[in-house]
């Protein structure tokens, strides 16, 4: 198995989180997932990829707390792994307690700490989670899917895992709005509330940071000058020292109280900046259809 070259993922998180729809996402991308193993049998699989078995070079698990003690085995696997020259990634999915809560009740789902326990799904969340801490800690990517629809997550998978090996690192510039909560999953966030408002005005309430008229009110601002021009050269300058650490994907999100008119020229100049210095960059806007 030793010197294998294995590109394994495990994914794990909390229950109702989206584990399965990352492994859907992966899948599409090449890998094979396996659902509810056991830590115990990763490197089984692992080893049957060692052994040549066909599509087995790319391969995602997802193991949780529904195995039960066996769980508690996983820091070992990835432990022994390692000293296989195997370096499995660990994603782990998570959504507030109260997004949780929520999708278990519309599901009509039981969760498995609560029928395991005999509690209410609050208190097995509240479980699953003090369990899980440890994993969360040592996870190579955390995705927070409280505020994301499949569609968004999916995206965010692929843009995490699908590779292009001229690139060291991802970059995703993404846009929100502040009335719609917080983006949680971001590594560098900026408020572009300060800057002039085209909500205010008539002609362009109804447009978007999309459309030249909106970019050009916005930009035409002397303080909208100097605010983009200070925090363009602040993300010019600060991308090469997250890759000389290692990162292999950079978040950047910008709000604005809708979404739709200053952090979405905001993010599609800091989008332009980047694509023009040769960096891996894409760009999303999660509530400028709200």
């Amino acid at each position: 198995m030793e010197g294998f070259d294995l590109d394994l993922i495990i994914i794990t998180g909390m229950s109702g989180a989206g584990k399965s729809q990352a492994a859907d996402a992966l899948e599409d991308i090449g890998y094979y997932c396996i659902d509810n193993i056991p830590p115990v049998l990763i490197e089984a699989i692992v080893d049957l990829g060692s052994r040549g078995q066909k599509g087995l070079s790319k391969i995602a698990v997802i193991t949780d707390l529904r195995g039960g003690e066996m769980f508690n085995e996983i820091e070992k696997t990835i432990h022994s792994l390692k000293e296989k020259n195997i370096y499995p990634k660990v994603l782990f999915l998570d959504a507030s307690d109260t997004e949780l809560a929520r999708r278990y009740r519309e599901n009509r789902r039981i969760h498995p700490f609560s029928a395991a326990n005999n509690i209410e799904v609050s208190e097995a969340i509240m479980l699953e989670r003090e369990n899980l801490l440890s994993i969360k800690a040592r996870a190579d990517y955390v995705i927070d899917t409280t505020f994301l629809s499949t569609r968004q997550l999916k995206q965010q998978i692929l843009d995490i895992f699908l590779k292009d090996s001229k690139k060291s690192m991802k970059i995703q510039c993404i846009s929100f709005g502040n009335k719609f909560g917080p983006f949680y999953d971001a590594d560098l966030v900026f408020d572009v509330r300060c800057l002039p408002n085209p909500f205010y005005e008539e002609s362009l309430k109804n447009l978007t940071g999309k459309d030249r008229e909106v970019r050009d009110y916005i930009m035409e601002q002397e303080q909208s000058k100097e605010f983009v021009k200070r925090l363009l050269s602040l993300i010019e300058y600060s991308v090469p020292l997250y890759i000389k650490e290692g990162k292999s994907r950079l978040v950047i999100a910008i709000g604005c109280t809708g979404g739709k008119h200053r952090s979405v020229t905001v993010a599609m100049l800091i989008y332009d900046m980047l694509k023009s210095l040769g960096y891996d960059v894409s760009i999303a806007h999660r509530d400028i259809e709200k």
